[in-house]
């Protein structure tokens, strides 16, 4: 399974921009082939900070979604609203149950 986690800085000049963005970004990747999970969310810590996780199937299914102009339309929008430069990890992960991480078992 590949992770995506996403920072973007808000304001309120642009928080509804961003968030309209955001909210039509999620529900067309949701749909796209491999798409586990597409969200976002503000962290109750920092309001202006909205969080964007995605879970996707494997590299394919994410890399798909990268070469579609959709996808390069919103981060080249997301990054012209942003109050600073968006953040963005990948991570190559996989499942494990809480018996397994104090066992060791990988």
């Amino acid at each position: 399974m590949i992770i995506v986690t996403g920072r973007v800085q808000t304001d309120g000049a642009n928080r509804a921009a961003i968030e309209a963005e955001c909210v039509s970004h999620s529900r067309r990747s949701r749909t796209e082939p491999g798409c586990l999970a597409h969200n976002c969310h503000y962290d109750i810590e920092q309001p202006d900070l909205l969080v964007v996780l995605e879970r996707w199937a494997d590299a394919g299914a994410l890399l798909t979604h990268f070469a579609l102009q959709e996808t390069r339309d919103f981060a080249k929008a997301i990054g012209s609203l942003s109050r600073k430069a968006p953040e963005m990890h990948i991570y190559i992960s996989k499942e494990a149950s809480p018996a397994a991480l104090a066992t060791g078992a990988q």
